[in-house]
């Protein structure tokens, strides 16, 4: 028989297991008895304990960890001058075997060793899969070479399956390929623990091509039982390929509705399929088209619908009808279950349409998984716990964490608890989709976790809505399921509580006090957890310091930064300078700046567009356009060209010296260059117009930006209506003020005429103590640009303007209309 070798040569796990009792005392009494009855209570003279007296109580002290106790009564059977056997051993080496003890099943053949004692098939057996259990795989071949050398003795097939099971579980493929060498060159061949073993170590080291490789050469000696089916669905499933498992569990479907054999299970609870295991060549073929032919028996046709399965296992169909009429089906299929009675076949079956809906949800493959839930239901196969978190997770990743909230209730219902992994799942889409309360509901809800990631993707969840306090509930629940963060979470925690003060404030004393103490007790907690720093943790510590403006201990965690990661395979990177010049250059540092750049270069660190960007902007501290045009020079000479933020600084360079005409002369050539202006950009110049008392260049700027269709922000409003209020042309800025609100809300008169009569009512004009209250929450969703508008809207109708939704026709729009019919190029 050909042996397989693809690529990583064939691999398997888990080995073959005693059969023997486990060590309780009822099962250590009968063994007594039984042993006694065979080995005679022989003992070496008066006073003396017989053998197997003593051999019980080495397994008995080896049951309660009294290891030291265990190796003195093994001495004392060594010192007695008695001619011993191997029954005088066997009951320590089953121990041995089935309790995965190697040293001391080592210890005990020391002891035979030394007394003479004539092994036979058993001990070795027993020796082997006690040293392969354990991970000892090079005494086991040792052993197995022993064997070979010996004539009486010849290593049998259990062994060598015993050998692959250690090679899988310490997943050594080498030890593997040795044994499959030794196995070929002596002949023994394989049985169906062989092809279970080689299947194991396949999954393990995640190679498809060899677990199919292993179903072909297993099909040409042996018909495929329902129990080697399963481990097929198993394998094809934990790999991910739907289509072969899906048509190796209708064979099985196929297979249980037909009947014909029975389910056994061993004393450790393995279920088996009770026949010889005797190889007969197989015609069973996984295809769609051999599948096809067994399906037309119309008893089955309810159940498995080929060419529906193939397009669904394949992702390629949007909708289909999967099975026959509902009632018809379940009928048919719960008076055909009848016919297999037996609990064992419903529970072998139940585990392979579970990995197959597990697969679907890694995959993902909703549909499949939805059509194989119901495939269930009529064959009176109810799904259980397990087979709903394999269907919530697929649900979930392709429709989102409503669907999936509406399948566990209905699994409620059903008055099946789900699984903690279940309400994760469903945990981590809600916090993804924001929605806190319902994350946080369920992660309450969870007994166990064995994973910290649905903390911390409620924690991202509360980063991105800026709510830290919700935050802190996680955190609690955390600590009291003992459940250790990982280093996602504190790159989390420096973002959520690095920063104490809220937006539009400015670091003071005593928040940088506060924010040292918070970061000292995140750094605190991971040494006690025994993580460092990862780059993105240390981001987020750097943007925190530099957020608060506490520059000297920004340089500080720099240079620890820079030590730290030296030392490793990574370096800082480019990104964390970034966050030190830009806080730097927000802090008016512009010298420490440039040395940071300087050293950042020198050490090899290339810059990017936005560190010429930062940099570019810190020559607008100093006023410096000579150094700033020199960095564009090297900005395009490292292939970056420059950008809306480029220009910016550029412009706010020339403002900063009075130099109004050349400033608007390079907007113009940023726009004839293709640059895309933002609000940004217009209010930097607006600013400056403002401070010098230019008018117009605040209208030819406000012109613009409605030609450029740039809608105008809170601070677009401020500069236009304080430069005309500096000048008492306090009329004509409640107008601007009023048509630049418009614009906030939307430069589209359908949309405003849409919006008016609700704007008006709940917000502009109402006389409800809460009115001001609801637009300030429009600041929680994010709307800042509407809720500035109607607080402007609602303050100019206080005064007792006139609101008009038509801001296009209002008189200020038309006369910048009109004055700056082409604004771009327009001389000041």
């Amino acid at each position: 028989m050909r042996r397989l070798k693809i690529s990583l040569r064939l691999i398997g796990s888990s080995c073959w297991k005693s059969k023997a009792p486990h060590c309780g005392i009822g099962g250590r009494l009968e063994s007594l008895q039984t042993f006694s009855a065979l080995s005679g209570h022989r003992s070496s003279g008066y006073g003396k304990e017989p053998v197997s007296s003593v051999q019980m109580q080495i397994v008995n002290a080896l049951c309660l960890g009294e290891r030291s106790r265990a190796s003195s009564l093994l001495s004392d059977i060594g010192r007695r001058n008695i001619e011993l056997t191997a029954n005088d051993f066997v009951y320590i080496l089953e121990y041995c075997a089935r309790s995965t003890d190697p040293l001391f099943v080592m210890e005990t053949w020391r002891t035979m060793g030394e007394k003479d004692v004539d092994l036979d098939d058993k001990c070795y057996l027993l020796i082997i899969r006690a040293l392969c259990k354990g991970g000892y795989l090079e005494e086991a071949l040792n052993m197995m070479d022993m064997l070979q050398k010996d004539h009486d003795l010849y290593p049998i097939l259990y062994m060598y399956n015993n050998l692959l099971g250690g090679c899988a579980r310490i997943q050594s493929v080498s030890r593997a390929n040795e044994c499959l060498d030794l196995m070929e060159r002596r002949m023994v061949g394989k049985n169906e623990i062989t092809y279970t073993e080689l299947l194991k170590l396949a999954v393990l080291q995640e190679n498809l091509p060899v677990v199919h490789e292993i179903w072909k050469e297993y099909i040409k000696y042996y018909s495929p039982s329902i129990t080697s089916l399963r481990k097929f669905v198993w394998a094809f499933s934990m790999l991910r390929d739907l289509e072969a498992a899906y048509i190796a569990l209708q064979h099985m479907v196929s297979m249980v509705l037909r009947g014909g054999f029975i389910v056994g299970k061993t004393a450790e609870g393995k279920l088996f399929t009770l026949r010889l295991d005797i190889p007969i060549p197989s015609s069973f073929e996984l295809d769609l088209k051999r599948c096809s032919e067994e399906n037309e028996d119309p008893e089955l046709s309810g159940f498995i619908n080929t060419e529906e399965m193939e397009a669904c296992a394949s992702n390629n169909k949007q909708g289909f009808t999967f099975f026959t009429k509902k009632s018809e089906a379940e009928n048919d299929g719960q008076s055909m279950m009848r016919k297999c009675h037996g609990s064992s076949v419903m529970k072998v079956l139940r585990w392979s349409f579970n990995d197959v809906i597990h697969a679907c949800a890694r995959s993902p493959n909703c549909r499949l998984a939805e059509q194989l839930i119901l495939q269930m239901q009529n064959m009176g196969l109810e799904p259980s716990s397990s087979t709903y978190d394999g269907f919530i997770r697929a649900v979930v990743s392709e429709r989102g964490f409503h669907d999936g909230i509406e399948v566990l209730k209905s699994m409620q219902c059903k008055n099946l608890k789900p699984h903690d992994s279940t309400l994760a799942t469903i945990a981590v889409g809600c916090s993804e989709g924001l929605e806190l309360d319902l994350a946080e509901a369920l992660l309450d809800q969870i007994s166990k976790s064995r994973s910290v990631h649905p903390y911390n993707a409620f924690l991202k969840a509360c980063d991105t809505l800026d709510r830290p306090e919700r935050a802190v509930h996680a955190l609690v629940k955390m600590k009291e399921m003992k459940l250790q963060p990982n280093i996602r979470t504190y790159e989390l925690l420096f973002s959520l509580f690095g920063n104490v003060n809220a937006p539009y404030e400015e670091g003071n004393m005593l928040s940088q006090v506060d924010v040292a103490k918070r970061i000292h007790a995140i750094e605190m907690d991971m040494v006690k957890n025994g993580i460092q720093h990862s780059h993105w943790s240390m981001r987020n510590l750097l943007k925190a310091l530099g957020a608060e403006g506490m520059v000297r201990e920004l340089i500080q965690y720099l240079r620890v930064a820079e030590n730290q990661f030296s030392r490793g395979y990574s370096c800082l990177g480019t990104a964390s300078y970034n966050i030190v010049l830009h806080s730097l250059v927000e802090a008016n540092e512009s010298h420490m700046a440039v040395d940071i750049f300087k050293s950042m270069k020198s050490c090899g660190f290339l810059p990017d567009a936005a560190t010429y960007n930062i940099m570019i902007d810190c020559c607008s501290i100093v006023r410096c356009f000579k150094s700033a045009s020199a960095l564009v020079s090297l900005m395009l000479r490292d292939g970056f060209y420059p950008q809306a933020v480029t220009y910016t600084a550029l412009i706010k360079i020339l403002l900063g010296n009075g130099d109004f005409d050349k400033a608007l002369s390079l907007l113009d050539q940023g726009s004839l260059e293709g640059i895309q202006s933002d609000v940004l950009l217009f209010n930097t110049v607006l600013r400056e117009a403002c401070e010098k008392g230019r008018i117009d260049v605040i209208e030819l700027i406000a012109q613009q930006m409605h030609q450029k269709k740039v809608q105008p922000d809170p601070s677009t409003c401020y500069y236009v209506f304080q430069a005309y209020v500096n000048h008492d042309y306090i009329s004509t800025a409640i107008e601007a003020l009023q048509v630049l609100s418009m614009r906030m809300i939307s430069e589209e008169d359908s949309i405003l005429e849409e919006k008016r009569t609700e704007y008006e009512e709940n917000f502009i004009f109402s006389e409800d103590m809460e009115a001001e209250s609801r637009i300030l929450e429009l600041f929680k969703d994010c709307n800042e640009n509407l809720a500035v508008a109607l607080l402007y809207l609602r303050w100019c109708a206080t005064l007792g303007f006139e609101i008009s939704w038509l801001p296009n026709r209002s008189l200020w729009a038309r006369r910048l209309s009109s004055n700056y019919a082409n604004a771009e190029g327009v001389a000041v």
